[in-house]
């Protein structure tokens, strides 16, 4: 028995540290499916959604999902300490670490609470090892400790820096494209201003933006929880709508910059496609990506640049076109946004849309 309660110990150490190890330092996608941070996640978000998506009122729907994100970091934290603390606590209790107690008093109880004590080096020291082989797991238990409590104080500043570079962007899209940002509006406003030109930047920085938060999001999964600051906006409905800005671009708009719109494209899917794999979440099936745009709202579109000088190519041959490349995005997009229960933004803006920074508490530039 001893044996046994000495390898699930072992096991239970082994297993908490190598996921910190792939979760925190290690800086790639982990392809293998079943981890532990990524059951503790699936646990804790299928019960949170499901309780959000009961919740009627829009803003207190995403206060309630924005709390999810700092919430879990905590808990994945919470969750790493008290495993390891039960492991080593099962090694004591295994090996019969001697201890300055009365012989026979000490419980399971007992050597739980040594090993937590030792796991944050509080030293209270009326509960102490005795013998060498529980001094020396109090020593690597200590070391065990102080090694997560410092990376957790590095990991800390990555996320939440990661987290202000991706909003950064979003924020600065809102005056461009609207909110919640709009591809027909993004173009609109470009084509009516006279600064067309200036896509070529804007997809040139939205492609650098791309690469970041493939790099960032994979490399930390969690980030992909955290919301932005205002309800219309996040970070899926802003690469949507650069998905569907290039898509526009590559199929035909005069003056438009065709080339740059190719390689945000292609970065662009990348990152959401990538991102769909970690949380396994299968493309969803095309006749629900159609009606995001229906041929009548195609139709509306090509007037709405057509009237701004920005003329999107007419035909069948274009039609197609803009549904092939649809299809290569709009599947991944719609499976995160029913997952993560972040909306997608419209094709064309509605009428009763307002820039966000338009608003304020006190009401609105009229």
């Amino acid at each position: 028995m001893s044996l046994i309660l000495s390898l699930l110990g072992i096991l239970l150490i082994v297993i908490v540290l190598w996921d910190t190890f792939e979760t925190i330092i290690l800086p790639r996608r982990v392809t293998r499916r079943l981890r532990l941070t990524s059951v503790l996640y699936k646990v804790a978000w299928t019960p949170w959604s499901a309780f959000a998506r009961s919740v009627g009122n829009k803003k207190r729907r995403e206060k309630y999902l924005g709390l999810f994100g700092p919430l879990s970091l905590l808990m994945l934290l919470m969750f790493w300490a008290v495993a390891l603390i039960l492991g080593y606590a099962l090694l004591h209790w295994a090996n019969t670490t001697g201890l300055n107690v009365p012989l026979g008093t000490a419980s399971f109880g007992t050597y739980l609470y040594l090993s937590g004590v030792t796991f944050f080096t509080l030293g209270y020291g009326d509960v102490a090892p005795i013998g060498q082989l529980g001094r020396t797991l109090a020593v690597f238990e200590a070391a065990t400790g102080l090694g997560l409590l410092a990376v957790v104080i590095g990991y800390l500043p990555v996320l939440y820096q990661a987290f202000s570079r991706r909003e950064m962007n979003i924020s600065l899209l809102d005056a461009r494209a609207g909110s919640p940002s709009s591809a027909t509006e993004l173009l609109r406003r470009h084509g009516e201003s006279g600064h067309l030109s200036d896509l070529a930047g804007l997809l040139h920085e939205w492609e650098r933006w791309s690469a970041e938060l493939l790099e960032s999001h994979l490399s930390y999964p969690v980030l992909c929880f955290f919301r932005s600051q205002h309800d219309n906006q996040s970070w899926l409905s802003s690469l949507t709508t650069i998905l569907d800005t290039c898509a526009l671009v590559m199929v035909g708009v005069d003056g438009a910059p065709a080339w740059q719109a190719r390689l945000t494209f292609a970065m662009s899917r990348h990152a959401v496609v990538d991102i769909a794999q970690i949380f396994n979440t299968a493309p969803s099936a095309p006749l629900s990506c159609s009606s995001r745009l229906s041929s009548e709202d195609l139709i509306r579109l090509r007037k709405i640049l057509m009237e701004t000088g920005v003329p999107l190519r007419d035909g069948g041959d274009a039609d197609r076109r803009l549904a092939e490349l649809r299809a290569m995005y709009e599947p991944y997009v719609f499976a995160l946004s029913e997952m993560l229960l972040m909306p997608l933004p419209p094709w064309i803006l509605g009428a009763d849309g307002i820039d966000n920074w338009k608003t304020s508490a006190w009401g609105r530039i009229q």
